[in-house]
Order: C-alpha cells, then structure tokens, then sequence
C-alpha cells in the first residue's frame, strides 16, 4: 500500500490538509469524498484514517487553521505603532497575498465554513464576526485621527474583502498580470481611496 509522501517543510497530516482544500475548492466540500482526496494522495482510502479521523475534521482544520493565521496577524497589526490607515494597508497586504499564494485554503474558509459541524459552526461565525469588527474598528480608528476619509467602517470592510475575494478570477484568468503587480493596484485602488487628504 502506498503512503504519503509529504514534503521535507510539510507533515502527513499538512499535506493532507493542503490536498483537500485543493479538492473541496474543485469539487466543494459536499461533492468530494475520502476517496477523491485519497486518489489525489495516491493512497487507499482506508489509510488516511490514520491521520485524519472525518472529512468534517478536515474542513475544521482548515477553517481553523485559515483563521488562526488571520487572528494572528490582526494581533500583530493592531499591537504596532503606525498610523491607522498602515495598519488598514497591512491588513488588505496580508489578504491579497494569502488569496495570491494560499487561495485554495482560504477560498475553502471564506466559502465551505456553513458546511462545519457543530460547535465548531458557532465558533468560526464568531471568530469571522469579531475578525471584521477589529478591522472596522481599525478604520474608526483611522476616520478618528482623521487619516482616513469619513465613511462607514463596515461597509469599508465589507468592500475591501469582497474586492479582496475577486482574486479568484485572476487565479482563472489565461492573461494575467504578476502578483506583485496585482498587489500594488488593489492597494493603490482600495488603501488611496480611503486616505484623507
């Protein structure tokens, strides 16, 4: 029986994980099974039960995972001291790089997390909830000082992550322009247009 060949930087379970957003992006998470994310691993079915016990396990690890590093990171930002509209711009800087090179895994938390058991359901909402109110509150912050123009700060998330969440197409598009450059645009666009001048 073949086993699981992870990379020297990946466990087994990391690489499992990592094939499977690939699949539940593909597929979705209702139409894939164990045994599509098995034939992808070049394993049996029955050997990923080593690892991993369900593919709601799965989904949970991933949504969680997703979630971990954003939480981290707005920690991160909201501790430095630079002026609002910055922290506002590492923020949109940190999405559009793990929509650029993590798409599938975040692309899996932002559409397949309605499909978690519970309580892990009621926990992510809430973790997605309260992930938009510090942002928002990051933009409070910014019309406050006056950094950034006056607008509603929700609905300047909400337009920042649905903008954000557009890099889809980019992945799909035949003609496309480099990261960097994608990178370098949105923030012109969505950072410049908040600024105060």
């Amino acid at each position: 029986m073949a086993k699981i060949k992870s990379s020297e930087n990946s466990t087994k379970k990391e690489t499992i994980l990592e094939e499977a957003a690939r699949l539940f992006y593909k597929k979705g998470f209702n139409a894939a099974s164990m045994r599509d994310l098995a034939e992808r691993l070049g394993v049996e079915a029955a050997s990923l039960y080593n690892h991993i016990h369900s593919k709601a396990q799965i989904l949970k690890d991933i949504c969680m995972k997703v979630a971990e590093e954003f939480i981290a990171n707005i920690e991160q930002v909201e501790a430095a001291e630079q002026p609002a509209i910055q922290k506002v711009e590492e923020l949109l800087r940190f999405h559009i790089r793990k929509m650029i090179y993590k798409y599938e895994d975040v692309y899996v938390s932002d559409r397949e997390w309605k499909h978690l058991a519970e309580p892990f359901l009621s926990e992510y909402r809430e973790l997605r909830r309260n992930y938009r109110k510090r942002f928002a509150a990051l933009i409070e912050q910014g019309v406050e000082r006056q950094e950034i123009n006056s607008i509603n700060a929700s609905t300047a998330v909400l337009i920042i992550l649905h903008a954000v969440s557009g890099i889809e197409s980019w992945h799909r598009s035949t003609q496309k322009i480099t990261a960097d450059l994608l990178e370098e645009n949105m923030v012109t666009i969505l950072v410049e247009g908040l600024r105060k001048n």
